[in-house]
């Protein structure tokens, strides 16, 4: 269950760090009202996924979703270049992610 939290926690921040991005700088007050909502179901839910998983683990691999999934809504909602060396890179994070899940003793 610690994975499924962990992975939940993440896509969360792919949502509120979006709304982030919307909010300009908080002064918007209905996306940043939606980005704080999202930060905290996002802490809340990555809390859950550490009480099992390792704090290392679980902390590279939320934000290792949350960057991969800022990129890819970047790339795909707000027009952000999606070079070959930008994707390059993105496809190392996945590595990461991935061989510290596989790693992990979880």
């Amino acid at each position: 269950m610690a994975w499924v939290f962990l992975v939940c926690a993440g896509l969360l921040e792919v949502f509120w760090s979006s709304f982030l991005k919307l909010s300009e700088g908080f002064t918007k007050l209905g996306y940043s009202a939606v980005t704080i909502a999202g930060m905290l179901a996002s802490f809340y839910l990555l809390s859950q996924a550490m009480k099992t998983l390792p704090l290392g683990t679980a902390y590279a691999v939320w934000t290792g979703i949350g960057a991969l999934g800022s990129v890819a809504v970047g790339i795909l909602i707000f027009r952000e270049p999606a070079t070959a060396a930008r994707l390059f890179f993105t496809a190392l994070l996945l590595a990461g992610i991935i061989g510290i899940k596989l790693t992990s003793g979880h």
